[in-house]
């Protein structure tokens, strides 16, 4: 069975490092980095990941139009999109699940736990 391979879009290098790093070394999943929305369409149509963790806050398209965007593509709407993001309000988490996400994760998160996170809310193995 081959690894899971994630894509990964955010606008800030460093958090781009970490996630690969994270999910690289705890469950030995591939990733694929952007840095923003229109390329994570892009790149999620023609990869075919198994999993896409957005950022909420970029510029141009933020993380709700690309995941509009990758919801209403027949090519890209049964991917599974994790958010990523800084707003930890509940009222604000519960509007995400509304629109139909997989799940969200806070930043901060813990690196050496983010491949668990993702695999609880997808309900993989690792």
């Amino acid at each position: 069975m081959s690894p899971k391979c994630v894509l990964v879009i955010d606008d800030e290098e460093s958090i781009q490092k970490v996630v690969r790093l994270s999910l690289k070394m705890e469950a030995s999943w591939d990733t694929i980095t952007v840095s923003t929305g229109s390329e994570g369409i892009y790149q999620a149509t023609i990869c075919q990941p198994d999993a896409i963790l957005l950022d909420v806050m970029m510029p141009e398209i933020d993380g709700i139009a690309t995941f509009k965007s990758l919801h209403e593509n027949p090519q890209t709407q049964s991917i599974p999109v994790i958010l990523l993001t800084a707003k930890n309000h509940t009222s604000e988490k519960l509007l995400f699940q509304k629109i139909g996400v997989a799940g969200v994760i806070t930043k901060p998160f813990n690196p050496l736990t983010l491949a668990s996170q993702v695999a609880k809310l997808l309900d993989w193995s690792i």
